[in-house]
Formats: structure tokens, sequence, C-alpha cells
């Protein structure tokens, strides 16, 4: 699938690291470093623009590395960016560390999953079917 995009960063459009990854990763458009204190969130240009065909919609997922290592991640991962959304995609960072972390130009701050999506329309009922879990919620279903 092709979608149009919109470069105004210093950096090349996303990509595909491996032939079997999901995300592309997406990078800090800075004009200066930022510093992230702990606990500290940020909306972080990527310079990026995107137009989206409808019936899809863009994940702006945390990156592993940085969440294990550094204790970064996305704060309403997964962030959606929808099909009719034309602004820049920011990245909304929070540091969950101890430890300042410092966001450098052209860094690899989150990724960008494109997904196709469906859309409901609710059918209002007085019951639902049964199912053996019932209405057991959180933990219901045990640990083993």
């Amino acid at each position: 699938m092709k979608i149009k995009i919109i470069n105004k960063s210093t950096h090349d459009v996303p990509h595909y690291e491996t032939l079997a990854s999901a995300g592309m990763d997406l990078r800090a458009n800075l004009s200066e470093p930022r510093v992230l204190k702990p606990l500290e969130r940020s909306i972080v240009g990527t310079g990026l623009f995107i137009e989206l065909p409808v019936g899809y919609e863009a994940q702006v997922r945390p990156r592993s590395g940085l969440a294990a290592k550094k204790g970064i991640t996305v704060l309403n991962a997964p962030g959606t960016v929808d099909a009719d959304y034309r602004g820049e995609i920011g990245v909304i960072l929070v540091n969950l560390s101890n430890e300042e972390f410092v966001i450098q130009n052209g860094e690899r701050i989150a990724q960008l999953v494109i997904a196709k999506h469906e859309r409901a329309e609710w059918e209002e009922v007085e019951e639902l079917s049964s199912t053996e879990r019932g209405s057991g919620g959180f933990g219901s279903t045990g640990t083993k």
C-alpha cells in the first residue's frame, strides 16, 4: 500500500528495518536536544505529515529498547493517528526512570504501525449471550 507523506524533518522517511518488521521507527525532529526529567512528559515532533486511506490508522507505539533500557515510553500507547488527521505526527514521551533523559535530534523515539480497522454499529439489546467466563473480570481466568 502507498501512503502519502510530507517530510519536513532533516531525516529520511520511516522505513521497515527488516522484512518481517511490523513497525517503522519515528525519529525526533528537534532544533536542539530536549531534557526529559523523571516523570516528565513531552510532545516530541517528528516533522512528518501523512494521508492515510479511510479504514486505516497509524498506531504510535513505544520502542522496547528505550522502555527496557531507559524507562522511556509513549504515554498514550498506542496513540492513534486517524485517517482524517493532517497535522504533524507527535509522540507523547514520558520518562518513567529516576534519571534525566536527553532526547537528541534524529533519535528513534517510537514506532509507527499501519493497521486496518473496522467501524462498528451498536445494537442495543436487553441481554447478552452467556459464556463460561461470564462477567469475570481482571484476573478471573487465573495466572497458570
